[in-house]
């Protein structure tokens, strides 16, 4: 405990460190007669992760937490009792690290989504929580050695699955970086120590031209006249190992590349650095980064660039020492600069705030916690772009980020209203993935909602979690609409009214159903999942015993239930959509068919596709197209026509004349005198598309045109 008291005498008062030594006593007491796995006194183990985090700084709250984050769980000792002697802070923070103590991720993933949900909840309350739980994480493993194998593969996983992404997104690159090279040789023992040799026999062949370069760059700091203390930067065992194993490179690839820190003391420093090695090499093309105008979501500031020399690339970063701390410590530093409130500390803390805040807002909206831990996965890995807003606003996003990742990033209703977007003042594509740099102008519209397409391209949590909110709730109210469309029709080929019905019959139906609802129910119709005609038959006979999945005994196909028929309009949404097979359009007989968890698909009533037997032709619902439909719908047609210059062209312009769009155009085959054209075109109804038609037969070279129908 002395060693720790002398360490903290550098930035705590006496007051505070009599504090923590008070909680070492207090838990030294508590831990009495219990080992460790090596055979240690228990108390051993707080007290590291206390020294942890007095390498880091931390304020004395942090440390008395540290020393007593085991006693809760281990001794028996009540959140009360800790409370009493400690004061309220120290005990939330206790509790906190308890709670995420008895998370084991591995056991199963939904436990392991649970658990993740509650740290994220801890996280909120008290961001100091995580950094005693990294700090315990660290120490355990730097002691794992005499743990079962099973248990060690399991913290190792854990650890490079969830704890070091956390370091990393809260900028404590140290942490981060010695928690992946723990884990990568808990989980692969030999690999690890192959890299770790290579890499020592390389540095010492290679340790000429390392001196070499930090000579010149030091004599080159010293002409010009500048500060900054130049440092070589070890490359960590674990990133070598996904460099190889990910990108593809081989170990010499990955080592050729030279990697030095100069650390000055001022921004205006860090520019002219830049100048001079600049000077002194020459830099690469497209290797230049500016993370000091632009800082990473975490905090992180630092130059970075890649100089051609002496036959070989270096990699230099320069920064201020305050952003070493920041690069190395992350939100940790934050208290580090407390006491002057430096601006740095200041911003680092309102982004791990904006993260967090985050990952609160998803987990309001994920379904389940599996979904929740989906989304936080992507977030946790992000390959930062940067990119603007019109009016210069910075917004970092993972690379890959689309125009629509971009609108959510701004705000949810934004995204959820978007319908278009500029990009560089240009129009684009809301798929096309972002490049650093450029300025993002979003077009919104009132009413619009999310594209269920969009799910296919965004890679943001936020997004993808958002866009899932939406369309589940657009999902519910249609099915909910179409069930109740379907059961009223139903209804009306027995000559009855849904409003006719009491209340008890409805809840018998309900209850016999094994639903919470009667919503519930006609959403279960909508969704195809249930048959509109036999919750029907149960609401007028009481017949609640039938078997909900037998047919009725009806004296004759399409009997009088089939009522009257069910009026489409081709904008209903989620539930309704259009067979790919016949493709029908307003004007052709349709019929619906059911689609179990996915609603009602339209066939026209030719469909070779369409059930066999009476009793399947039973399961389909009549429809009726509405009157005035402006949308516009897609037809195949197999144009024959004989071979000559710019046919295609004057097939395209008939198309055209008769207000028709075309979606595709495709040469099927073709001799030297006959050819046959495929065309996918849009059309509004059956009339249109005979305009069309009749246009394009119009055409002297067409000898046949039909309508294409799988």
């Amino acid at each position: 405990m002395e060693g720790l008291a002398s360490q903290l005498s550098q930035y705590l008062d006496v007051e505070r460190i009599n504090q923590v030594r008070r909680a070492y006593y207090y838990a030294e007491q508590a831990h009495e007669g219990q080992k460790r796995r090596s055979g240690e006194a228990y108390v051993t183990h707080p007290l590291a992760v206390a020294h942890i985090l007095a390498d880091l700084r931390l304020d004395h709250q942090s440390l008395m937490a540290a020393m007593l984050h085991d006693v809760i769980e281990d001794t028996g000792i009540p959140k009360d009792a800790l409370s009493e002697q400690f004061g309220e802070p120290v005990a939330e923070l206790v509790d906190g690290v308890s709670k995420l103590t008895q998370i084991e991720f591995r056991t199963r993933a939904e436990a392991q989504a649970e658990n993740f949900q509650k740290m994220t909840l801890a996280m909120a309350r008290d961001i100091r929580v995580i950094l005693v739980k990294l700090a315990d994480r660290l120490h355990n493993m730097r002691t794992l050695g005499p743990l079962p194998y099973e248990k060690r593969q399991r913290i190792a996983n854990e650890t490079l699955d969830i704890y070091a992404p956390i370091a990393n997104r809260l900028g404590m690159h140290s942490v981060c970086t010695e928690l992946e090279d723990l884990g990568f040789a808990a989980l692969y023992p030999m690999r690890s120590r192959y890299i770790s040799k290579a890499v020592s026999k390389l540095r010492g062949s290679h340790h000429e031209i390392i001196e070499e370069i930090r000579g010149r760059l030091e004599e080159k700091l010293t002409e010009r006249g500048l500060p900054g203390r130049i440092l070589g930067r070890e490359k960590h065992l674990n990133s070598i190992y996904n460099k190889m194993k990910f990108k593809h490179k081989s170990f010499h690839e990955i080592m050729d590349v030279y990697a030095f820190r100069i650390v000055t003391d001022t921004e205006d420093d860090c520019y002219r650095i830049l100048g001079a090695v600049h000077s002194l090499y020459k830099p690469l093309p497209g290797r230049f980064k500016d993370y000091i105008a632009m800082p990473k979501a975490n905090g992180y500031q630092s130059i970075h660039t890649t100089l051609f020399g002496m036959h070989v690339n270096i990699e230099i970063q320069i920064r201020t020492e305050e952003m070493e701390q920041i690069a190395n410590n992350g939100i940790a530093a934050h208290w580090m600069y407390k006491n002057d409130q430096s601006e740095v500390s200041v911003v680092n803390q309102k982004r791990v705030d904006h993260w967090v805040k985050g990952l609160m807002e998803m987990r309001e909206r994920a379904d389940d916690s599996l979904e929740f831990i989906e989304h936080v996965k992507v977030d946790l890995f992000p390959d930062e772009i940067y990119v603007f807003t019109p009016k210069g606003k910075i917004l970092e996003l993972p690379g890959g980020a689309t125009p629509v990742d971009f609108a959510y990033a701004i705000h949810t209703d934004i995204g959820n209203a978007c319908v278009a977007c500029r990009v560089n003042r240009n129009l684009s594509s809301l798929s096309q993935p972002l490049q650093s740099g450029q300025t993002v102008e979003i077009i919104t519209a009132p009413g619009a909602r999310p594209n269920p397409a969009w799910l296919s391209f965004v890679v943001t949590g936020k997004a993808r979690s958002s866009i899932r909110h939406v369309l589940k709730f657009q999902k519910k109210a249609e099915s909910l609409e179409l069930g109740k469309t379907l059961l009223k029709k139903s209804l009306n080929g027995f000559d009855q009214k849904l409003s006719g019905i009491s209340e008890g019959q409805i809840n018998a139906v309900v209850s016999h159903n094994q639903v919470s609802s009667f919503d519930d129910l006609l959403c279960e119709i909508g969704l195809g999942n249930r048959m509109a005609y036999l919750v029907a038959r149960q609401l007028l006979s009481g017949a609640v015993n039938d078997d909900k999945n037998s047919l009725p005994d009806l004296s004759q196909p399409g009997g009088k239930h089939a009522g009257s028929p069910v009026t489409i309009r081709g904008t209903e949404g989620l539930l309704v959509r259009f067979a790919n097979c016949c493709k029908p359009i307003p004007g052709d007989p349709v019929l619906g068919v059911m689609d179990s968890g996915k609603g009602l698909v339209i066939h026209s009533d030719t469909c070779p596709r369409l059930p066999d037997g009476s009793e399947a032709r039973e399961r389909l619902t009549h429809l009726k197209w509405a009157k005035d439909i402006t949308d516009e719908f897609s037809v195949e047609l197999r144009v024959e026509l004989e071979r000559q210059r710019g046919v295609i062209a004057e097939v395209a312009n008939a198309v055209a004349v008769a207000d028709g769009n075309i979606e595709r155009i495709n040469v099927e085959e073709q001799n030297a005198r006959l050819g046959i054209v495929s065309l996918v075109v849009h059309v509004n109804g059956r009339r249109h598309l005979a305009r069309v038609m009749r246009r394009v037969r119009n055409v002297k070279a067409v000898t046949h045109i039909s309508r294409v129908r799988h």
